[in-house]
This record gives structure tokens, C-alpha cells and sequence, in this order.
């Protein structure tokens, strides 16, 4: 009986512990990593760092004069030098530490030993950073944070720069405009796409920019943001008389800048290159912002009349992609597929599109139209999104690098309620008056008083 009790009083704290941590780590992996994961690696990487890196082959052989001191001095072997480590820094999601490199090595050769660094260290994940010339940044993330996403709290925030999802390196995705001023997403139904979209127009809404949509699904997709919309399209004959407002907007802009820096107003609008950032502050007009859903709509024809139409608005956004960025107009273009199929004009359209974003596709040929012409390794990472992980998407650039990221959820209604809040931030845009969406008026309900009044008789 004696022994019976000893076990209960011993294991029961400890299977309760261990259950305990069990489901921390598994419902709130940011709180175990902090309190059981990061010490654990931390001292894993304190105590294994000198014979993790000879394994890795990151040493390199020591210098005579540290031969001589060594055998001057004590009798032990000398060993391979590793890289020298700095401090380790913890953050809520892994470890950072830099490290300066030896003599002959490149962070190339680093960056080839991550995934041994990982499971040496025990971690989720290993990314190497160039800082400077001779060193590098290891950001050790402890678990999967793609899981269950949070965003950091202190982003890189701005006049057209919007957090709109994290990365798989635990940093924010930035959609920053003025850097990558045009962007293609593509993605199959319940991929995300939707909800990206939904992030990038809350992210604007309270900054001083205007949002112009184009929504060939009668609107179903931005007709709810449609308080804080300049302008709405929900058909292809309204998107074409839209663009072409727009393209008359762009050429305004350039004779603005024109007049302002004493340029002949016959030169042609490409051998202009600055931009309307270089204008003062009360002669700048206000960026916007042209959200395309569906975009394989505004290409669809039936009839020789759409095909005249179809041209025309291919060649409106072209000429938008193609100058827009200086005249501070900027294009976000999603659908599900997009590639020459579409008719002429898609793949110049597409080459303008610097920003790619891949959610899931259904199949290889979609995922290739969006990133096998800037990261072709990203095919295949952007293929193997499963449908069990809604926003989980690949991004890239022109550069060629690529990373995945996914965005929070956003429910319909929070959305369409920070527009709201932000509709008095609508810009005052005379061209684009006709097309402003039309918002209902919500009516506010008065609650019936508690108590009858009576009336008061003599």
C-alpha cells in the first residue's frame, strides 16, 4: 500500500505535468517554447555549438599563431575554428544569433547546412540571414507558426505599406507598393485569395489612398467594402468605362508633373522618370489603389463586340501597369488562372506584374503562370499547399527569391466594418464621382423604454 501511495504522490504531478505540457505545446506552442522549447535549444546550442559546426564542416583550420598559443600554453588538441558566435537573442517564436565567419567560408556554406543545424538544435526551423560581409543571422524558429498565425505586434507600417500576413521565418509579409508598385495573385476557390484581398483593403482603409475595385462577379467580392470604395465596377462594360477614366487620371498626373518641372508638354509620357512623390505635398494628388477580381472575366468574349471591348480594356491595363507606378496608381490583379489562353495582351500584362502571390492551385500549369517565370524552384513548394491549410500561399519577386507565407483570418463582417469606420477618408476624386458604389444606410434600431409613459391628466 506503502509503495501504491509513493507512485500516486511521485507520478501523478508528473503525468500531470507532462500532460500539461503535452497540450501547451499543442494548442499554445508560443507559450511552450517559452517557457520548455527555448531553454532547451538554448542550451542545446550553448553546449553542442563547437562540434555541431565541425560536423556541418563550418570550421576551418586554425592559424599558426593560435597553434603556438595553444601548445604554449596548455597540452591540449588544437581544433578546428567555427564561426564566432555572438549573443543569442530569444523572441517569442525562436532564437537569433549571429554569427562572424571564418577566413574562406561564404554564408552559401551555411545556408547548405540549416537543415542539419535544425535537428541538431532541435528546432523547427533554421534561416540564414546576410547581414553584412562576414556575417550572418541564424533565426531559429521553434515551431510552426504558420499554424495558427500572429502577426507581430510591431510591423513595418507606412503610407501604402500594409502587414498582410507572416511569414514561415516568423517575420510580416509587407505589401509595400511604392517598392513593388503591381502584383498578380492567383488561387483556386476557398484557397485564401479572398481573404488576402480582405487584408490588403482593411490595411488601406485608413490611409490616405483611394481604393478603385473591378468586380465582374456582380460585385459580390468588394461590393461589402464598399464605403470606403472611390469607385466600383461590377460588370465588363463599367470596368472598361472605368479604365479608360483612369487612364485619362494617369495622363493628368503626367502633365502635373510636366508642369511642375518645366518639361515640354509634347514629351512623351515614357521618357518621363520621376514620379508624383517628387511633387510638393499640397500639389501631390492622392495614390490609388486598382483591386481586379476575377481578372479572367474582363478577357472572357462571346461576341465580336466583346472582343472590341476586350481589346480595349487589355490595352487600358497594360498602359496602367505599364506607366501608372509614377503617376502613383497601382494594380493588384487576382483570379484563378492566368496565362495566354486568356487571349492577347495577358502575358505583356502579366510580365508587368512584379509581386507574385501563388495560393493553392488545382493544377501545376496555374502555379507556373504565376511564379515559373521569376523563382522557378517555387513551382513545386506552391503545388504542395494542401487544401486543409486555407491562406497558406508562396510569394515572390523578380529577384528570384521566394518564402511562404499565410495570412489570418478576417472574418467578412469585421472587414466590411473597419471600411465603414474609414469611409470618411473617401479622397475627393471628381473623375471617379459616377462610379462611387451606392452604400445602404444602416439602420440603427432605438430600444423601447423600459417603463410606459403615461400621460398626465388634471
Amino acid at each position: 500500500m506503502t509503495d501504491v501511495t509513493t507512485l500516486l504522490e511521485v507520478g501523478g504531478p508528473l503525468a500531470a505535468l507532462g500532460g500539461g505540457a503535452a497540450y501547451t505545446r499543442a494548442k499554445y506552442p508560443a507559450v511552450y517554447w517559452s517557457a520548455v522549447g527555448g531553454p532547451i535549444s538554448t542550451a542545446r546550442l550553448l553546449s553542442s555549438y563547437s562540434s555541431v559546426m565541425e560536423a556541418c564542416g563550418l570550421t576551418v583550420a586554425p592559424s599558426r599563431l593560435r597553434v603556438l598559443a595553444v601548445k604554449a600554453t596548455t597540452r591540449r588538441e588544437v581544433r578546428p575554428v567555427p564561426p564566432r558566435r555572438g549573443v543569442i537573442r530569444p523572441t517569442s517564436t525562436g532564437l537569433r544569433i549571429r554569427l562572424r565567419l571564418a577566413p574562406g567560408q561564404e554564408p552559401a556554406d551555411v545556408a547548405a547546412s540549416a537543415e542539419r543545424l535544425r535537428h541538431a538544435w532541435g528546432v523547427h526551423a533554421v534561416y540564414v540571414t546576410t547581414i553584412k560581409p562576414g556575417v550572418v543571422e541564424l533565426r531559429l524558429v521553434g515551431y510552426d507558426v504558420l499554424r495558427r498565425v500572429r502577426m507581430p505586434r510591431k510591423t513595418d507600417a507606412g503610407l501604402l505599406k500594409v502587414p498582410v500576413a507572416l511569414r514561415e521565418d516568423a517575420t510580416p509579409f509587407v505589401r509595400d507598393y511604392r517598392t513593388v508598385p503591381h502584383q498578380l495573385t492567383l488561387g483556386a476557390t476557398l484557397s485564401g485569395k479572398s481573404m488576402y484581398l480582405r487584408h490588403l483593403i482593411t490595411g488601406l482603409a485608413p490611409q490616405a489612398v483611394a481604393l478603385v475595385g473591378i468586380d465582374c462577379k456582380r460585385g459580390v467580392e468588394l461590393a461589402p467594402f464598399a464605403a470606403r470604395l472611390s469607385a466600383l465596377a461590377t460588370d465588363p462594360d463599367e470596368a472598361a468605362e472605368l479604365l479608360s477614366v483612369l487612364v485619362k487620371e494617369m495622363e493628368d498626373r503626367y502633365d502635373l508633373i510636366k508642369a511642375r518641372q518645366g518639361i515640354a508638354p509634347d514629351t512623351a509620357d515614357e521618357e518621363i522618370t520621376s514620379d508624383i512623390w517628387g511633387l510638393p505635398e499640397s500639389e501631390r494628388p492622392v495614390p490609388v489603389v486598382l483591386f481586379v477580381d476575377e481578372v479572367a472575366e474582363l478577357f472572357l468574349t462571346a461576341t465580336r463586340k466583346d472582343e472590341e471591348r476586350r481589346d480595349e480594356m487589355v490595352t487600358q491595363l497594360i498602359r496602367l501597369a505599364q506607366l501608372g507606378r509614377a503617376a502613383g496608381i497601382y494594380l493588384e490583379v487576382c483570379g484563378q488562372r492566368f496565362g495566354a489562353e486568356l487571349g492577347k495582351g495577358a502575358t505583356m500584362l502579366r510580365a508587368q506584374l512584379t509581386g507574385r502571390v501563388c495560393h493553392r492551385v488545382n493544377d501545376e500549369a496555374s502555379a507556373k503562370m504565376a511564379l515559373g517565370d521569376i523563382a522557378p524552384e517555387a513551382v513545386s513548394a506552391a503545388c504542395a499547399i494542401a487544401p486543409e491549410l486555407p491562406g497558406l500561399a508562396v510569394a515572390g519577386d523578380t529577384s528570384g527569391g521566394w518564402s511562404r507565407i499565410r495570412t489570418p483570418y478576417l472574418s467578412l463582417g469585421d472587414a466590411a466594418e473597419i471600411c465603414r469606420e474609414s469611409a470618411h477618408l473617401v479622397p475627393d476624386l471628381p473623375a471617379l464621382k459616377p462610379f462611387r458604389p451606392d452604400v445602404p444606410v444602416r439602420l440603427v434600431e432605438t430600444p423601447a423604454p423600459a417603463v410606459l409613459p403615461h400621460p398626465v391628466t388634471d
